[in-house]
């Protein structure tokens, strides 16, 4: 059975899955690019990504072939994310009676004038999908409210790789770390992704100018934000770092934050820098819009804290306390570090399996012919 799963880039962190389902599946990996809003630069270079690729993929060219699909697969899984491709998809699915897998992430109705027009057409793909795999269990409840029943909705753990997020890291390490990017002695806060509004990064740095003089703030990634992250006191900005030195970037921060606040087009789908982190033992303050602490990995007093959306006052609050309390964060830390070790490839690979006997099952409507 030949099966498309639609996609924008081969993103590190999504490869070790795809791998998964090509040997397990019959998977073929369709990429389309775009979505530059949210693909930071350092990995949307889909050309080379598709020559080093080990497992089949390849370009979706567009539309017309997005309609087309039908012709040529038995099984289509594509994501919420993609405009007019994700009801392309369907469409050309569900006219040849090939199985459509949504691949769902949202777990907030977006607001924007744009997502408002789309709904009827998107809620229709919502229920008549014949199956979901869900980000996690905050999106299967959102899909089980649309759908009417949570039986053929299945939860994907949201993985990284523990290989490179897991490993010892030693203190030779941390030092050079430390050296190389000039950070003073003392305790470090680390934030990791995209410099723009909806990471909370203005609400992180209101924040900041309250917590204790001898800690600094550590932001690794770029976005619009980075100048006004630069000119604020205590703060350094490094910009993009190789994957491989990530590790050792949660290794040598006493904590991660990551304050992501609800807009009209974005509500965080996940937040993987808190598997990555919590992979080091490394507790995570995450706002309550992070899909990781509604999904039920950053667990309030467990595995790190959870503070309400835009409230300076209440970050700063949760950072001051990890920051002064050592017993506290080496707690939730082994917490952490725990309960991550659940969210891993094989079960997310597994719920796809689950969803895709669903989809193409006798029972199910989307036969071939």
């Amino acid at each position: 059975m030949a099966i498309a799963l639609l996609t924008t880039f081969l993103v590190p962190y999504r490869v070790p899955l795809y791998e998964r389902l090509a040997r397990e599946h019959d998977v073929e990996v369709l990429c389309y690019g775009g979505g530059k809003r949210y693909a930071p630069p350092w990995f949307a270079d889909l050309d080379r990504q598709l020559a080093e690729a080990p497992f089949p993929a390849r370009r979706l060219n567009g539309i017309s072939e997005a309609l087309a699909l039908g012709r040529r697969y038995d099984a289509v899984i594509a994501p919420f994310a993609g405009g007019a491709l994700l009801p392309a998809a369907y469409a050309g699915a569900k006219r040849r009676r090939r199985a459509f897998v949504l691949w769902a992430s949202v777990w907030v109705a977006p607001r924007s004038a744009a997502h408002l027009l789309a709904r009827p057409a998107i809620t229709h793909i919502y229920r008549h999908a014949d199956a979901v795999v869900a980000y996690g269990e905050h999106v299967r409840r959102f899909v089980a409210q649309i759908r009417g029943r949570d039986d053929d909705v299945f939860v994907a753990a949201q993985a990284v790789e523990p290989e490179l997020f897991g490993r010892p890291v030693e203190r030779s390490e941390v030092d050079a770390f430390r050296t190389a990017h000039g950070l003073p002695d003392g305790p470090l806060v680390l934030y990791v992704g995209r410099l723009v509004d909806a990471k909370g990064i203005g609400v992180l740095l209101a924040a900041w100018k309250e917590v204790r003089r001898d800690a600094t703030l550590v932001l690794v990634g770029d976005g619009p934000l980075a100048g006004e992250a630069r000119a604020a006191s205590r703060v350094r900005h490094l910009g993009a770092l190789p994957r491989a030195e990530l590790p050792v970037a949660y290794a040598a921060a006493q904590l991660t934050v990551l304050p992501s606040i609800r807009t009209p087009r974005f509500v965080e789908p996940w937040g993987l820098v808190c598997n990555e982190a919590m992979h080091q033992a490394r507790p995570v303050i995450a706002s309550d819009a992070v899909g990781a602490a509604a999904g039920g990995l950053v667990r309030d007093g467990r595995t790190g804290l959870v503070v309400a959306a835009g409230d300076p006052a209440e970050l700063r609050g949760a950072i001051e306390r990890l920051l002064r309390d050592a017993p506290l964060r080496a707690r939730l830390g082994a917490g952490a570090r725990a309960a991550v070790a659940a969210y891993g490839y094989d079960a997310a690979a597994a719920a796809f399996g689950r969803a895709l006997a669903i989809a193409t099952g006798p029972s199910s409507p989307s036969l071939p012919d």
